[in-house]
């Protein structure tokens, strides 16, 4: 029961690695999600900000965000990075003070690190009355999958997986998957979608590797077998290789 929250904190000691070899967001998620949004979003309320990838990609004029982690120092790279006008909090979603809403709260790979207790009532609390809930993110792994093969067999004696299920069980062959499974059954939201941004990635494999560095599967094994496990890897993969690196976007509508 303590794996969950261990990995949500462990970002923290690859605060730069993180920066450098996480993908940075595209433009066409924005468009996506003000399309949906189909007014001006004044305010927005990011959870789990990182290091800023997304919020970069949404604190444009007009749009004040706040970007809250529970990791100072995930905050204090993400800082260098966007425009002095956005606002920073250090605090779990859990701890967020309730009273202010805003028009727009956007999690980027950081909603399944949230507890599931009450978690749709308190994100209601935070969406002000036809504002918009999004949701995005997903694995950046090898396309060819016999390369996704090797690399599974390369990292078994360490790590069984290097992601986390479905928080909720949902299968990966379903159609909707979580948190729009989730969100279709709150009271609180309406107008469920989910949309992929196809993105394939070219990458070097030592920078797969430093990839691999930043996810909380690696960083919280012993160093000795961190290493291990990154040799074995970069002994299956090709120079360069390709990623599948989709985007999963969920929206919602506070009714």
């Amino acid at each position: 029961m303590l794996v969950v929250p261990v990995r949500a904190l462990s970002f923290g000691s690859v605060a730069e690695a993180y920066e450098q070899y996480r993908p940075d967001y595209p433009t066409e998620l924005f468009d996506l999600v003000m399309a949906y949004a189909g007014r001006p979003v004044r305010t927005a309320l990011e959870i789990g900000a990182g290091t800023g990838k997304a919020t970069r990609l949404f604190a444009r004029p007009g749009i004040t965000v706040t970007a809250t982690d529970p990791d100072e120092a995930m905050l204090a790279e993400l800082r260098k990075h966007v425009p002095p006008e956005v606002h920073t909090a250090r605090a779990a979603f859990e701890d967020l003070p309730l009273g202010p809403r805003y028009g727009l709260v956007y999690a980027g790979a950081a909603l399944h690190w949230t507890r599931p207790e009450g978690r749709w009532d308190r994100m209601a609390e935070l969406v002000e009355p036809a504002g918009t809930l999004a949701s995005f993110g997903g694995p950046a792994q090898p396309a060819d999958p016999a390369v996704e093969a090797a690399v599974q067999e390369a990292r078994a004696p360490f790590l069984e997986r290097d992601d986390l299920p479905s928080p909720d069980g949902t299968p990966p062959e379903q159609a909707m998957q979580w948190p729009g499974t989730e969100l279709q059954q709150s009271p609180h939201f309406s107008d469920v979608r989910q949309s992929t941004i196809e993105r394939r990635l070219r990458v070097s494999a030592r920078d797969y590797i430093g990839h691999l560095s930043t996810i909380s599967a690696y960083v919280t094994l012993p160093p000795a077998d961190r290493e291990e496990v990154f040799q074995r890897i970069l002994q299956v993969l090709p120079d360069p290789l390709e990623l599948a690196a989709d985007i999963i976007v969920h929206l919602a509508r506070r009714r």
